[in-house]
């Protein structure tokens, strides 16, 4: 199964160097040769069942072909962080989300980063998701960012670098949780032959954040998750978190608020509610205070939240802390707000709002990847060492049309992690590189008729909470390119997920 494995010149995780693993990853290299291709198979048919039965699934609006609603695609062999290296992760990511947190409460306060002329003001009135209407604004406990997905990504020197903040409605959390659950279910020797540290108890802290927020008049607040309905991508998700969590689902029409207060309709009457975790994005929350046209939201919802009588998580108005022109200045906040230095660096980026910077990013568009600001998902996003010079051309006059709506980075080249691939003749495509078509068919052993290991493009989204206390869920989301030379990720672009396994000491 590891005879042609290639690293390409990658980082590769689970390899040092051809044919020698990691010492963190020598069980799960003896286990998978101990297994064999055919246990192996049996394994994959056993979770891909347990996730359709589950109803695990996502949703890509943009697939005409094959319907909307897929099984969420599991890669068998997990990830493994050793300890130490997640001591280092983790502190970067509590300082990161207490650094997103100071910078919402002071450009929705006192702007003091502003007048210092750390960020240019015009950068944050321009922004897309800076709510000029919640300046002045007392969030509750001071909490804005209360639910955070960074996804960071290793170089090909294995430095873990932030790819994005997500601060918005971050996505994702219970596939990790659904994951953990099907590798044990199907591969319970593996886990006896390593510590790894828990993810269950993610719901339990989950709420213990939304109850931290909750308004001081009750001991026992009243939580429930907000969600767009079952044709939302994430709808999965959004049950399967109430239902950990033991809390009602709601939609909008589920909700009234009277007096400003919030109450959820009940076959017994109204009942009260206290805090809102919403996954619905700030236009659609609230038609009398955002987009009128909403049929999502709750009219009347911003009023209660206002006046302190519900709390809202993530706080309206965040999406500033995640717009991607606002990112590259990230580690200058840290420096600004905590005095220290970041502990996890940023990947370059240019932001096309500065002339010089749009000046470069035209030139070089063969070289860089191209992405809206607040897009996510993968989509309004140019991999320019792919795309053909009529796309390139294409997507040049929508930056050049919309400057601040764009940032560039270069190509990172993310590092690879082993994960099985089906033997599919008519699916090998050549893998970058000088080799022919047909020795790369070869070298993969499509002729044995059983899987085989292929290095694949991997990032990570730990999840982190914020409420009486930062806790960082340990793992997160390993989100897996399972197209050959692919670095894009996402589920709506084609990728999957791995358990990922932090070590205890």
């Amino acid at each position: 199964m590891f005879d042609y494995y290639q690293s390409d010149g990658l980082f590769d995780e689970m390899f040092e160097g051809p044919g020698k693993a990691r010492p963190h990853y020598a069980a799960v290299r003896q286990r998978l040769l101990a297994l064999g291709p055919g246990v192996l198979q049996r394994q994959r048919h056993l979770a891909d069942i347990s996730f359709r039965n589950l109803g695990i699934t996502f949703t890509v609006y943009s697939d005409q072909s094959s319907g909307v609603e897929r099984i969420f695609p599991f890669d068998l062999i997990p990830r493994i962080i050793p300890a130490d290296e997640w001591e280092q992760i983790e502190a970067g990511l509590v300082q990161r989300i207490q650094t997103l947190n100071l910078f919402c409460q002071d450009v929705y306060g006192e702007q003091r980063i502003l007048q210092d002329k750390v960020i240019p003001a015009d950068m944050i009135y321009s922004a897309k998701m800076f709510r000029r209407e919640l300046r002045g604004l007392k969030v509750p406990r001071g909490v804005y960012t209360h639910i955070c997905g960074t996804d960071l990504i290793r170089d090909v020197n294995g430095k873990y670098l932030v790819l994005e903040d997500n601060c918005r409605t971050p996505s994702g959390v219970s596939y990790v949780l659904e994951n953990r659950a099907v590798m044990k279910r199907v591969s319970p020797v593996l886990f006896s032959k390593y510590r790894v540290r828990s993810v269950e108890d993610y719901p339990y802290n989950l709420l213990q954040t939304l109850r931290y927020v909750a308004p001081r008049h009750t001991d026992d607040p009243n939580c429930v998750v907000l969600t767009p309905g079952i044709f939302n991508s994430a709808y999965f998700e959004h049950s399967f978190l109430a239902r950990q969590m033991g809390v009602e689902l709601v939609e909008g029409r589920d909700l009234v608020v009277e007096n400003n207060f919030v109450y959820m309709r009940t076959t017994s009457g109204l009942r009260r509610v206290d805090v809102i975790y919403r996954r619905i994005d700030d236009d659609f929350v609230d038609p009398l205070s955002f987009r009128p046209d909403s049929a999502l939201g709750v009219p009347g919802l911003m009023n209660a939240y206002r006046l302190g009588n519900v709390a809202l998580v993530n706080a309206p108005g965040t999406g500033v802390a995640d717009d991607k022109a606002i990112y590259p200045y990230v580690p200058d906040m840290v420096r600004y707000y905590l005095k220290q230095d970041p502990i996890l660096d940023n990947v370059p980026t240019y932001i096309c709002h500065r002339p010089a910077d749009l000046k470069y990013t035209l030139e070089n568009l063969d070289k860089l990847v191209v992405k809206a600001t607040n897009e996510a998902g993968g989509y309004g996003m140019l991999m320019g060492h792919q795309a053909s010079r009529a796309e390139r051309a294409a997507f040049g006059e929508k930056v050049k049309a919309d400057p601040r709506n764009f940032v560039a980075q270069p190509v990172v080249q993310l590092s690879q992690h082993p994960t099985i691939v089906d033997d599919k003749p008519d699916g090998v495509s050549t893998p970058p590189g000088p080799a022919s078509a047909a020795a790369s068919a070869a070298a993969v052993g499509v002729a044995s008729k059983e899987p085989h290991l292929e290095g694949r493009r991997v990032d990570l989204r730990p999840y982190i909470l914020y409420g009486e206390k930062v806790v960082v869920m340990p793992g997160g989301l390993t989100r897996v390119a399972l197209r050959r030379g692919s670095l894009v990720v996402n589920s709506s672009q084609g990728g999957g997920s791995k358990d990922t396994w932090v070590l205890e000491d």
